[in-house]
Formats: C-alpha cells, structure tokens, sequence
C-alpha cells in the first residue's frame, strides 16, 4: 500500500517547500472589472432579456397569424435576437461569478512549512482511499494558496495521479453539516443547489458520516445524475456496476440479434450463448406476438352489491364501449383502450382496463386514461367510492393467475425446431432424454410444487438480466418471466421441437430507465431504440419477441445441461473464482 505521510520530525521532501511563499490577500473581485455596480448589471441584462422574449414571441405569433414566413425577420428582431443571445451569455457567467470570487477571496496559509506542523501527529493517507476519507479526517487543504500554486502543490497531485485526494470546498462542508444535523432535507439538495453531482456527493459524505461506515467501493463519479432527477432514482449516493455480457448471435424471424444481458451469475451469458448458436445451427427461431396491451384495474365500492353490478353490466355493455373510449383516449396520442373486465366481490368492484400504449411500457399512460373514465362515471355513478387506482385485479408485480391467463402487456410464443445433430454436438444430449426431462421437471414438476406460469427452467433468469440491460423495471420480471416450455420429438424422433408461451412480457423502449446512456445502447445494439418511427410500438413489440427468443435458447441450454448431467460441473467452472476481490476498489 503506497503512503503519504505528514511528520512533524521528518517532512517528506517532495512536500517541502524550497522557499518560504508570501501571500497577501487580494481584495480585488470579478465583478469590479463591470462598468455599472453589479445589481445594475444585473437588471439591465435580466430586463433585456425578458423585454426581447416578450418582443420575439409577441412578433412570431403576429407572423403565425398573418401566415407570415417566420424566416422572415427585420431589423429589429435581428437586433432583438442578437440582444437575447448577449443577455443569455452574460446571466450565464453571472451564476460563475461567485464561483471566481470565492477562488480569488479564499483566505491563504503556507501550510507546508515543516515548522508548523510541531504540534501534528503523522497522518496516513492510503493511497486507495484517497479521495473517500471524511472531511475531518483529511488534510485541511482549504487553506492551500489560492493564487499560482508553489511546486509542493504539484508534487501533491503526481503523487496521487491515479486516484487525487478530492477536497471538499467550504460551502459544501457547510452544507454537509447541516444535512448531518438536520436542518437541510437530504431530498431536497438537488432542488436547493442545482447541481445533481455536487448534491449526490455531499449526500453520500453526510451518510459516512451519520453511519459511519464507508462508501468507498460504491462508485460516484462517471454517471449523468441530471438524467435520473424525477424520472429514475432520489436521493442517490452513487451507482452499483453490473457487468453486461453479449449472447448470441440469436436467429430470430430472419433477423440476427446480439442480446445484451446484465447479469453478475456466471455461466449466465455462456448458458444462453450455447442456446443461441444450437437454434442458428438449426436454421433460427419464430417469434409471434399474440396480444399487446397494459391493465390497470381500480377498485371501487357502493353502498350495495346490486349498485355494483350495474356499473358491471354498463361498463360491459358494447354499446357503450364507445363512449368510454373517447373519454379514455383523450389522456394520450398512443394509449387506444382495448377492453374492460370486471369482477365483482361483494360491493365492490374490479374494473381491468386494457389498452395499447405504443413504445412505452404504459404503467402511466393507462393510469392517466383509468382516472379519466373514473372522474366521467361519477356523472352517473355520484355514489361510487373509488378506494384505489389499483386494486391488484391489474395484476402489477405479483404472481397472478389473471395475467397467466389473460396477459399483460406482450404475449409472445416463440419456436424453433433444433435438429437431431445439434442436438448431440452442441447440446451433448439427445432428443429422447430432453423430452422427458421437460415432461417430468418443467411440467410435472412444476404441478407437484403448484406452480403458477412457472412451467419452465430458469426464464426469470433470461427475463431479469435483459431488464436490466435495457432500462426496463426489474421488479415486473415476476410476471414477465410467466412461461411453459414445451419440447417434443419431431421427424420421426430425430429432431427436436422446443416452445416458450409468455403471456405476459412487461417491456418498453421509451421512458423510465430506457433513456439512461448505458441502457439506451443496449436497446440500440438490439435495434429498438426509443419509438418507432414507422410504426408506433414495433420497437416495444420487436424487443418483446427478441425476450421470447433469448428465453428458448437459456431454456434449451439449460434444459441439455441438465439432462447431460453437466449442471454442477459447469458452475465450478464458471461461477466460481478464486481471486480475492473483497478489497477490490470502484
């Protein structure tokens, strides 16, 4: 472990200033260099610029009036333009103002004399942690010259060029006082300072420091914490690195994909790789999409059973269909309604809509058309209690035998028929002995332990590392991952016919954790990133089909390896690692 090291009876000389350095504080700040005072500056430029938007807007929506070209510009709205554009420049370094006054007015110490550290025990700075130590325990380097740095300044930074001590500015130490204390809301740092990076890092220190323990192997520099801001995750500290492997390629419908799985279980990616190429060896995989549309189902109540039963029967008459589908359609230009189901317990009812919802996984768009149809029947229906948006008839993250049934979002069925001798040397099995494992583990099996569309090997497993890949919500991987694999002896027994049925895949390409950098360029790898610009959900219902297909191939991959007896002696080679990696930094 490399060492820095501050004595008092033995300086280190690379830290050892060759002269003593003066300086005196300058009072001089950025904005004295201004012509006017700076709140002068300042209204002048915020005036300007609110004067010439009112300007430009007021002269464009005249143009849209008059059907005017808006290429179309005079004089004064080039004046108007150029004045914008030199107000948005200054308001822009006004906010770095403050920024170059704190630099200029810090106040300086020549900290590096060896005289002045008499009194000062030795202090040790792993070279590791550089960087993550607590504030009161790390160097006070806010007394550092704030003017040209002398040469030991220099040599400080070579001697952590991998990893530099990161200092933490006054005004951050300050705040991260007050979150310790309590007096400034974690939640509320991004908001307050403006700054998603600098309120996760004073964030992550206030937590070391109320908890005591270290956050040093949880990275926190490299990552867009703009993007996250009210769509992803609060309040982070960082973010947690999962390797994504590539399987494939997979032959799918004509189509060769590379599927991106992110995933920390070994053998995993191989598993699914060994499928892929048996299916491309065997001329490649089908894939059709049986239904497409996102539930929501509220729950409402009345005074009586009967009550209850009208609204039933009125939301299920057909000619009323039309009339609630214009209602619910209004709330988006994707979300079309499909159907409602209800069910009824007692006095209280359950209403399942159904609807499409173009590239995004829907949640929120079939929330938003739901509320519509529940704020409309209250006209007829005053004596309706709505006690939830969702009463769980949806059914949203649970084990449900509505969505095994019914389904939910994308039900896909995919087939390939694997020949007799792919089978034997790729798989290194037989055909007879994959059918009846599939008979007695996926099928009877899965009865004996009362399974609920868990008919199959490891689906969740396929499902889950390619949510995760592609920004979708890990947690809908339980009814996603809803499957029977079928196999059975086709060509007189000499080849192989394998089938996943997934009633319920749960995926979208646009919104919630689809935009995030590293998850759109697995979508993009596959081909499906954001909406489709030729046909509004193909590319939701293209990486529904490419789930279904990676399935069959960890299916029929682990399936062999089961039947070859090679399940144990693959994950001692794979999922297992001798390297110690407990002290492994970010």
């Amino acid at each position: 472990m490399e060492v820095l090291r501050r004595s008092s009876t033995k300086p280190v000389q690379s830290l050892k200033p060759t002269k003593t350095i003066s300086v005196e504080e300058d009072p001089t700040k950025a904005s004295d260099t201004l012509p006017l005072p700076l709140y002068l500056t300042n209204a002048v430029f915020f005036t300007l610029f609110f004067y010439v938007v009112y300007f430009l807007l007021s002269h464009w929506r005249e143009k849209i009036r008059t059907s005017t070209p808006l290429t179309v510009v005079t004089f004064s709205e080039i004046l108007a333009i150029l004045a914008f554009f030199a107000s948005c420049v200054y308001l822009l370094g006004f906010f770095g103002i403050d920024f170059v006054q704190s630099l200029l007015l810090r106040p300086s110490s020549d900290v590096w004399n060896s005289e002045d550290d008499d009194e000062e025990a030795e202090v040790f700075i792993p070279k590791e942690d550089a960087g993550k130590l607590p504030c009161d325990q790390a160097p006070d380097c806010s007394l550092l010259p704030s003017l040209s740095p002398p040469a030991p300044i220099v040599t400080v930074q070579k001697a952590f060029e991998e990893k530099p001590v990161t200092v933490i500015a006054e005004e951050d130490e300050e705040i991260i006082k007050s979150v310790v204390a309590g007096t400034t809301p974690s939640y509320s740092l991004e908001s307050k300072l403006g700054d998603c990076k600098r309120a996760a890092a004073i964030r992550r220190e206030a937590l070391q420091r109320l908890t005591g323990k270290s956050l040093s192997g949880l990275p926190l520099d490299g990552f867009d914490y703009d993007s996250i801001l009210g769509q992803c995750c609060e309040m982070p500290v960082g973010y947690v690195q999962i390797p994504v492997g590539i399987a494939g390629p997979l032959l799918l419908n004509g189509r060769e994909y590379s599927v991106p799985m992110a995933t920390t279980e070994g053998c995993l990616v191989a598993s699914t790789n060994r499928g892929c190429k048996a299916i491309h060896l065997s001329g490649g995989a089908t894939s059709v999409l049986l239904k497409d549309g996102m539930t929501r189902a509220p729950v409402v109540r009345f005074g009586t059973a009967k009550r209850a039963a009208d609204l039933k029967l009125y939301l299920e008459d057909p000619a009323n269909f039309e009339t609630l589908s214009l209602v619910f359609n209004r709330s988006s230009r994707f979300g079309r309604l499909q159907g409602i189901k209800c069910a009824i317990a007692g006095k209280n009812l359950y209403l399942r809509f159904t609807c499409s919802t173009g590239d995004a996984m829907g949640m929120n768009m079939v929330s938003k058309g739901v509320q519509n149809v529940l704020d409309f029947l209250q006209t007829d229906f005053p004596d309706m209690d709505v006690i939830g948006i969702s009463g769980n008839f949806c059914s949203d993250k649970k084990p449900a035998a509505v969505n095994w049934i019914e389904g939910r979002g994308k039900s896909v069925v995919c087939e390939a028929i694997i020949k007799g001798d792919v089978v034997r040397k790729v798989l290194k099995t037989s055909v007879e002995s994959l059918v009846e494992l599939n008979m007695l583990k996926n099928l009877t099996g899965s009865a004996m332990a009362g399974a609920l569309g868990g008919f199959n090997a490891h689906a969740s497993n396929i499902v889950t590392a390619i949510y995760i890949a592609t920004g979708q919500d890990p947690a809908q991987n339980v009814e996603s991952s809803h499957c029977i694999t079928m196999m059975e002896a086709v060509n007189d027994g000499k080849d192989l016919h394998v089938s996943v049925t997934m009633p319920s895949i749960e995926v979208g390409t646009v919104g919630g954790g689809t935009q995030l950098a590293s998850q759109s360029a697995c979508l993009n790898l596959l081909g499906v990133k954001g909406a489709s610009k030729e046909s509004a959900g193909a590319n939701s219902r293209a990486l529904a089909t490419i789930v279904a297909g990676a399935v069959l191939a960890g299916e029929l991959s682990l399936m062999s390896a089961l039947a070859a007896g090679q399940l144990v002696k693959s994950h001692m080679k794979y999922n297992r690692s001798g390297k110690d990696v407990s002290n492994a930094s970010s």
